[in-house]
């Protein structure tokens, strides 16, 4: 039996030494260098090749590498039979709540502006937007959206929260999936940490845009399917978006050629919001493996209907 490691474009070598750490009698292999397919029961996989788990006949577990799934739920090559998890480490949280937070402050304190102001040698002080002014609407309210809204409430934000189904959350205005419209008209700071779903796919477009309130601001550090681009370009050029933060993207790396780069009002991350901690990963990987193994009741298990 052997554990496998897949991803078109992470080095999963330190994932390897962690879980070598943590019990040095594991059997892992990473791809390409697969020795015995047959012997694969259990796969770590973050973008993986198209049809790849076809080739695994024992294959039972598939486990994201981060807390997305949408890679794995898109190949519809892989048998219902197989089970998918992902990983919900308590470093992700944080890290996306430092990130939104930042993101925020850069825009209350024109951050952007400064920058721009210092490529053409301008002095030019700009009166901040005080936190009384602005709401920031968080879109996705699961482990790591409600973490994220909380930091916000901690460091004296407004904030509203919108989810499929209405959440409580101390401090938070929370919406369910049919008062989307009202959620908006009370946002000013829009931050979309949702999952990736046939729902959720394109959902900030134009028409949404234009139902936030105004000045209006955008941070996607969810997915990059999420976004219409076109929508945003628009969107800025019209000022029904005054600043997009954007950490994902539809194709990554973003391609040279792309016009988000060098538009002053946008901010460009390259996917590095949360990123999976290779010992705290391989800690959760290991423990789903085992409980593979042991026939027990996967940790985070995803719901394929659902999409996360």
């Amino acid at each position: 039996m052997s554990l496998l490691l897949v991803s078109k474009n992470r080095n999963l070598k330190p994932y390897k030494e962690a879980l070598l750490k943590l019990d040095p009698n594991l059997d892992i292999e990473i791809w390409p260098g697969i020795s015995k397919p047959e012997q694969v029961q259990f796969a770590v996989a973050w973008q993986h090749p198209s049809n790849l788990f076809e080739k695994f006949p024992n294959l039972k577990v598939i486990s994201s590498l981060g807390a997305g799934v949408d890679h794995l739920l898109s190949d519809d090559t892989i048998p219902e039979s197989i089970k998918f998890t992902r990983i919900v480490a308590p470093s992700l949280s944080g890290q996306m709540a430092d990130y939104v937070l930042t993101a925020v402050l850069n825009i209350m304190r024109r951050t952007d502006h400064y920058i721009n102001q210092q490529r053409k040698s301008v002095w030019k002080p700009l009166e901040s937007i005080k936190k009384s002014e602005v709401t920031v609407g968080v879109m996705g309210l699961g482990e790591i959206g409600s973490e994220v809204a909380k930091t916000l409430v901690k460091n004296g934000f407004p904030v509203t929260g919108w989810a499929k189904s209405k959440k409580s959350i101390q401090g938070v205005k929370c919406y369910s999936k049919d008062e989307l419209g009202t959620f908006l008209t009370q946002t000013n700071i829009l931050v979309c940490l949702l999952p990736l779903t046939p729902e959720t796919d394109g959902i900030l477009d134009l028409d949404l845009f234009k139902g936030l309130k105004k000045p209006a601001y955008l941070i996607n550090a969810a997915r990059g399917e999420h976004l219409v681009e076109e929508d945003l370009i628009y969107a800025l050029d019209t000022d029904t978006i005054h600043h997009a933060t954007l950490d994902v993207f539809a194709e990554e790396p973003l391609p040279e050629s792309h016009p988000f780069w060098g538009r002053d009002k946008i901010t460009i991350t390259p996917h590095i919001a949360s990123v999976t901690d290779p010992m705290e990963s391989a800690e959760l990987i290991l423990e789903n493996y085992k409980r593979m193994l042991s026939g027990m009741e996967l940790l985070h298990k995803v719901d394929r209907e659902a999409g996360y």
